[in-house]
């Protein structure tokens, strides 16, 4: 040391501890406590002459978990405050270790790696991955529409090609034919797997029995209506957002359903009219009501702060979706009713018999017809890139107030199988009271497996709040990237679009001017 005083012969373990702390840091990927890294050296170096205040300090610090809103967590910690000090640091950290939550990630879900090239989606920044994975790149595209079949039997198929590099696909280039029914039985498919375990799955476009019909009952062959042409762009974004998560682009049934040759097993559960849809309505309906009555006391202060901004966003999502349909459909009728006018123009130019004025009204009509076109393409940009955008987004509030949702009915149950396995300890200590030992052992083995049924219950409730957390994280930087690439694009058009306006009437100025 400085001052020359000859260090204790505790030198060589406080190296090991330190070694040892570094080694448990590193295993639960977190920092070293402020007070580990900023604390001077003591004029003793060994840690047992440590007082005990200050090696609980320490060690409290030495982890930062955010703890869930459980009962027996909670009596877990207060143990774990009392237990006794163990004279090695790392036996301390070790038994801190087993006694706290263990941190369960979603399969690298929240560090998308995954580069889809498609409708204004991007997926996470790799620089954000905490583990290191490589980078598979997929396109998605359904490139179009076809009708197959004659009146009410009749239906669209799209043609799907997708371009990957993943090695889980069979071939880097696949190209298949699926009708709608396919993309809802395969949604249904994914929310049974991955909603139970908080992984926020993109909702799939609702039916609409009014424009299917329509479609059926119509002569063109080519299905290009604009309520083809609208299903198409939707079914292509929930393929993308489907294949931009790591866990749903490695999904067997995601898989087959880009890759098989053929048609998929027919799905009957997703006919509006068949008895499984009239099921899965009723099914709906006891789900809405159960989500109003089933209320929990949330007692971590992040779950309340966000379903509190989903709620906001759902209802400011609605009313700016609505909003923007109602400019899309004033533009469309602004198109039209410009398209009236500049026929009006033309006949009025074609009787008058002023040389220059008829000349003038003739290029009148020319510039409105123009104006025409940028007005009706206006009105697709509204749509397309923004209507549609809000209309995605508040389906996905609606998904992610699914898991949610789903996190609550397991905490039902974890809490239910507590209170069943209390009831079965109280039946067993009626019965030792009673003597009945013959029907000991078989309460005994019942509170052995609820016991187990309350620690599954307690793990599951765990795991799913921990990937909620990890989904939600990764669910906004998407979502911020989505609306950024989504308004640019839509600025630019309009940008486009009035410069055009302008030189049109730059243009259209000399003629007037030159009317005598």
């Amino acid at each position: 040391m400085a001052d020359g005083v000859e260090p204790p012969p505790f030198d060589n373990d406080e190296e090991d501890v330190k070694e040892d702390d570094d080694l448990f840091s590193d295993a639960k990927e977190k920092p070293s406590s402020p007070e580990t890294e900023k604390s001077p050296d003591p004029p003793h170096n060994g840690v047992d002459h440590m007082p005990d205040d200050d090696i609980d300090e320490l060690f409290k610090g030495g982890s930062s978990e955010i703890k869930l809103d459980s009962d027996e967590e909670n009596e877990v910690q207060d143990n774990g405050d009392k237990a006794p000090v163990s004279s090695k640091p790392e036996k301390a950290l070790a038994s801190q270790a087993k006694e706290s939550t263990p941190q369960i990630l979603v399969s690298q879900a929240t560090t998308a790696k995954t580069k889809v090239a498609a409708p204004s989606l991007k997926s996470v920044d790799p620089s954000d991955s905490t583990d290191e994975k490589e980078a598979y790149e997929m396109e998605i595209k359904i490139t179009e529409s076809s009708k197959m079949g004659e009146g009410m039997s009749a239906y669209i198929v799209y043609k799907i090609i997708t371009k990957t590099s993943n090695p889980a696909y069979r071939r880097p280039t696949n190209a298949v034919l699926r009708r709608f029914s396919d993309f809802l039985g395969l949604h249904a498919k994914l929310v049974e797997k991955h909603v139970p375990l908080g992984i926020i799955v993109p909702p799939a476009p609702e039916k609409s029995v009014l424009g299917m019909t329509k479609v059926k009952m119509s002569k063109e062959e080519s299905g290009s209506s604009d309520f083809v042409e609208r299903r198409r762009a939707a079914l292509e974004r929930f393929l993308v957002r489907t294949a931009a998560h790591p866990t749903l682009a490695s999904d067997p049934d995601f898989i087959e359903f880009l890759e098989k040759d053929g048609d998929l097993p027919k799905s009957t559960s997703t006919s509006a009219l068949s008895g499984a849809g009239v099921m899965r309505l009723f099914h709906k309906v006891g789900e809405s009501l159960e989500k109003i009555t089933l209320k929990v006391d949330e007692s971590d202060e992040w779950f309340e702060e966000k379903q509190q901004q989903v709620e906001a966003l759902d209802i400011q999502l609605r009313k700016l979706h609505n909003n923007i349909e109602t400019l899309s459909i004033h533009r469309k009728e602004l198109s039209q009713s410009t398209a009236i006018f500049a026929k009006s123009a033309a006949m009025l130019g074609n009787v008058e018999e002023h040389t220059a004025l008829s000349r003038a009204l003739s290029q009148l009509a020319e510039t409105e017809e123009k104006i025409e076109l940028l007005h009706k393409e206006q009105s697709e940009a509204d749509f397309f890139l923004m209507a549609e955008l809000m209309k995605d987004y508040v389906a996905l509030m609606g998904a992610v107030k699914d898991v949610f949702h789903e996190r609550i009915k397991t905490y039902k149950v974890w809490k239910d199988a507590e209170s069943t396995l209390a009831k079965k300890r109280d039946t067993k200590v009626k019965l030792e009271m009673q003597n009945k030992l013959d029907k000991i052992t078989q309460a005994q083995a019942e509170i052995t497996e609820w016991e187990q049924k309350v620690e599954k219950g307690q793990e599951d409730f765990e795991t799913i709040s921990k990937n909620i957390k990890k989904e939600m994280s990764r669910f906004e930087k998407l979502r911020v990237n989505d609306f950024k690439d989504n308004v640019i694009k839509y600025l630019e058009i309009l940008m486009d679009n009035q410069e055009k306006l302008i030189k049109y009437w730059e243009t259209f100025l000399p003629e007037a001017k030159a009317i005598a």
